[in-house]
């Protein structure tokens, strides 16, 4: 009996599809195949039919177009204002969105879906802002002609000569809850257009000429009633499966083209693409792919030809497994809605018919089904070619079959000494057993016959003779013969199943594996080493990864000259595949196959024979076709991580520009306007005494300063994120440092009190001199630019394990930052607005220079107000110096 239930994978599915609708608002559309036809009439008496049952129903948007009857119908429904916009120069008015939304209506007629808005709205289309309503959970009543369409764009513009600029996508036409189509014959329309009732009468000649003739008319319409058809058959399809339907509703034409595994089913493949073309109906070729045993290679050849000129031929190609032919077909024709299978037709009479044909199994099993039957080339010539391929392939293993019931017969005469005859037969059974699952059925079935007539011959009274003396013993005949033939099949079966569940299995295992491993792939030289150590022992063939470069050209990854570039560009190029074993290019000596991605295609994948012929069985092709298009993904993901870090550094480089072009704009042009100011002043004025003089060039000396240590700090920055901090390493005492940097950073610090605290026992240090005057200089630099003139400013140097400690604190105002980590970033400064020079580039360069030196440098707030930094640098073994006496000593020794 078979299973009525729904399948639950496609139930889940409407399930989903049903609960997403009813979230939202229900989009109801009204067809038609151009203007004229009566849509937006349509529309408002069903508008109007709803607001009389009590709904709250408003006109969001109806173009009327002059039409007396249709502008009728609007008096009574609320209309929303709508929104005014500026559109070159005039004034324009569109659907208020933002209104719509807080109407309150339960329904909204917005007409002309495929509405282009005007610039400045929220939505560049109509469509768009229906969708929104739609999501708000309000219902739409909306217009829409069949050359809008996306799909149909293209037909209508070939046969129009026009095409269309306004469209909507098909999407949104096929997720609507309804749709009405609104028809009217060409020649009714027509009468319609000269009696004024379509355009206003200055344009009916104008339309007369170009859109709307006869031949168009009539063209147009038929691809509305197809495409509300099509509409029409996939809500079928959505209800049978909801309610586990198993009958075929011939609502559409479906062909189904049975074939087999024989080279004369090509015939069969050619009649039905004719027939599907003169139905205009889609067709699918199926193959029932039942346990097989023996070599199956020609037959696997076969069956890939047949799909190939299949899919080339524009058809399904579908690869079933099962059991019984008849019921495996009737359970996926009525699954896909099919309405007629085509079978070839051997011909011919049939000797010993046991068994109904299939075409007559299935017209029992299901009346409602048509089965056509084409003839298929059944010439002496094919049936010889098939029955020697079938000879060569069988030959052999009945061969071993009979060795093995040799050998069995031999055992059982020496084990009779021992056993009695009822137990010798197992081992004939078993032997049937044992050839079944390692041969095959017919094998198996042979072996059977052999054992049994071995049994008879040799061990049953008269012995050497066929003749039986004990009646009985026909029926032990009889019954061995059943149960070995029995055997013999369901172990054949067994063994059948078993391989293609192998066979199966490490498709799965590997395609899984491959995937796993591509996922975690990064960069390019990854996918190529996922393809060499995966793909290359799976086919065993040998492959490479080519790439685009430089303007989409194709640059190998490996260096292989059996690879022919122009063969692979044009895989690329058209994505298609090209090479041995197809038919473009097939002079070649590898197979080209493009990596299909979901944008575009990646790449090209070749495969290169090695010392075997290139995976031909279908289901090795629908594997490597898997595993090419898991490498497209790989390759289109690492591709746009690149293109998104390419666009994250170029993002963090504008964000650096922007800094540094808001920081210096302003401390860069203060000093510079003080200076300009300071020299016009001196220049000027004669009147000023020398001291005067005297200030105003000191002045400018200052902001000269100023300007000199902020583009030093810039320059070294940039050098040094650049280049790196070059180092001049001496050893040298922290005292003389810290004096340096306070003499030249004295003037800066007035009139601010500095105290050092440098013991006298601290060790050397090896640094590089210069720059760690750099880093105390904008220390002070800093300090002097936060605290207030009494303040105190405190250098002090600890010696602790192997580090020795420089901290330079003050007791201003503190920490402006919760995190003083963020100060040593470039371009941050401690108050966002402030009056004080500055770019915040000083405590960063302070921050490369320490780290260089292989220390630290950290900022901590003092108690009870204050800042403290602290420069930790590491100690190393000081060189000896030598005393004065020892030196006068060896002087002496010399004279």
């Amino acid at each position: 009996m078979t299973d009525q239930r729904p399948d639950p994978d496609d139930l889940l599915e409407v399930a989903k599809d049903e609960n997403h609708r009813s979230k939202r608002g229900q989009l109801k559309i009204f067809f038609g195949a151009c203007a004229g036809v009566g849509k937006t009439f349509a529309m408002l008496q069903a508008a109007r039919q709803l607001q009389a049952d009590g709904v709250a129903v408003g006109i969001g948007v109806v173009e009327t177009h002059g039409r007396k009857d249709t502008q009728e119908l609007t008096s009574g429904l609320p209309i929303l204002p709508r929104k005014i916009n500026e559109r070159s120069g005039k004034l324009a008015d569109e659907l208020d969105l933002d209104g719509a939304l807080a109407s309150g209506y339960q329904l909204l007629v917005v007409d002309e879906l495929a509405h282009t808005n005007i610039a400045g709205s929220r939505h560049a289309k109509r469509w768009q802002d229906v969708e929104e309503l739609l999501d708000a959970g309000i219902d739409v009543y909306t217009a829409l002609n069949v050359q809008h369409l996306d799909s149909l764009n293209d037909i209508v513009g070939g046969i129009l000569g026009v095409r269309v600029r306004e469209t909507v996508p098909d999407r949104i036409f096929d997720a609507a809850t309804d749709v009405v189509l609104v028809d009217l014959p060409p020649d009714d329309l027509l009468a319609r257009m000269n009696a004024g009732k379509v355009y206003l009468p200055v344009s009916i000649e104008r339309a007369r000429q170009n859109f709307f003739r006869r031949g168009n008319l009539i063209a147009l319409r038929e691809l509305a009633l197809r495409r509300v058809a099509d509409r029409v058959n996939s809500d079928v399809r959505t209800y049978r499966v909801s309610h586990a339907i198993k009958t075929v509703w011939p609502t559409r034409e479906l062909l189904i083209v049975c074939v087999s595994a024989h080279r004369s089913q090509d015939r069969l493949v050619r009649e039905g693409a004719r027939l599907a073309q003169r139905l205009q109906a889609k067709w699918i070729v199926v193959h029932v792919d039942q346990p097989y045993h023996g070599d199956d290679s020609n037959a696997r050849e076969t069956l890939l030809n047949i799909a190939k000129a299949a899919q080339a031929a524009g058809a399904e190609f579908a690869n079933l497994p099962g059991q019984d032919i008849a019921e495996t077909l009737l359970d996926y024709a009525r699954k896909r809605n099919a309405t007629k299978l085509i079978i070839g037709n051997r011909g011919g009479r049939r000797l010993f018919s046991f068994r109904p044909r299939l075409q007559e199994r299935i017209a029992q099993a299901d009346p409602e089904i048509g089965v056509i039957l084409l003839s298929v080339d059944n010439s002496p010539a094919v049936k010889f070619r098939l029955m020697d391929e079938q000879h060569q392939g069988y030959g052999r293993i009945l061969a071993i079959a009979t060795l093995a019931c040799g050998v069995t017969t031999a055992v059982a005469a020496s084990l009779l000494r021992v056993f009695d005859l009822s137990n010798v037969v197992m081992l004939f059974l078993m032997t049937v057993v044992f050839v079944a699952m390692h041969l095959g059925r017919v094998a198996g079935a042979w072996a059977a016959l052999l054992c049994v007539a071995c049994f008879d011959f040799f061990f049953v009274e008269p012995r050497l003779s066929f003749a039986v003396t004990d009646t009985q013993y026909i029926f032990t005949f009889a019954l061995m013969l059943g149960v070995a033939l029995v055997i013999s099949q369901l172990a054949a079966r067994m063994r059948s199943e078993a391989r293609v569940a192998r066979a199966g299995e490490r498709r799965a295992s590997a395609l899984a594996r491959i995937a796993r491993d591509l996922s975690s792939a990064i960069k390019v030289e990854q996918v190529i080493s996922i393809c060499r150590d995966a793909i290359t022992p799976l086919f065993r063939v040998n492959v490479v990864l080519l790439v685009p470069g430089a303007k989409d050209r194709l640059v190998p990854t490996q260096d292989v000259e059996a690879v022919d570039l122009s063969v692979a560009q044009w895989a690329f190029d058209h994505a298609q595949e090209a090479g041995l074993g197809t038919q473009t290019l097939n002079a070649a000596d590898a197979l080209y196959l493009p990596l299909k991605a979901s944008m575009a295609t990646r790449g090209v994948l070749a495969i290169l024979p090695a010392g075997a012929p290139l995976p031909n069985d279908p289901d090795d092709r629908r594997l490597l076709d898997a595993c090419c298009s898991s490498i497209g993904l790989a390759l289109e993901r690492i591709h746009f991580v690149e293109v998104a870090q390419d666009t994250l550094v170029r993002m963090e480089g504008e964000k650096l520009r922007n800094a540094l072009l808001s920081a210096v704009s302003h401390d860069l042009k203060t000093p510079l306007t003080a200076i300009r100011g300071l020299a016009e002043t001196l220049e000027r004025t004669s009147e000023l005494s020398e001291e005067d003089r005297s200030d105003l060039a000191r002045s400018i000396r200052i902001q000269a300063d100023e300007l000199k240590r902020l583009v030093s700090n810039l320059l070294d920055l940039a050098r040094m994120q650049s280049e790196g901090v070059r180092l001049n390493k001496e050893w040298h005492s922290l005292s003389e440092i810290v004096g340096s940097a306070l003499a030249q950073s004295a003037q800066i610090l007035k009139p601010r009190t500095i105290r050092t605290s440098l013991p006298a026992d601290l060790p050397l240090v090896e640094v590089d001199a210069t720059l760690i005057e750099r880093v105390l200089i904008n220390l002070f630099d800093n300090a002097a630019k936060y605290t207030p003139p009494p303040s105190t400013i405190t250098v002090r140097g600890v010696s602790s394990g192997d580090s020795i400690y420089l901290i330079v604190e003050d007791d201003g105002p503190g920490l402006p930052t919760t995190d003083p980590a963020v100060l040593f970033e470039p371009f941050t400064r401690g108050r966002k607005e402030s009056s004080i020079a500055g770019v915040g580039l000083g405590l960063a360069l302070c921050r490369s220079i320490v780290t260089a030196h292989g220390g630290s440098i950290r900022v901590a707030a003092r108690k009870p107000h204050g800042a403290a930094f602290e420069i930790r640098l590491p100690l190393g073994v000081p060189p000896e110096i030598e005393s004065e006496t020892t030196h006068d000593q060896t002087a002496h020794s010399y004279r």
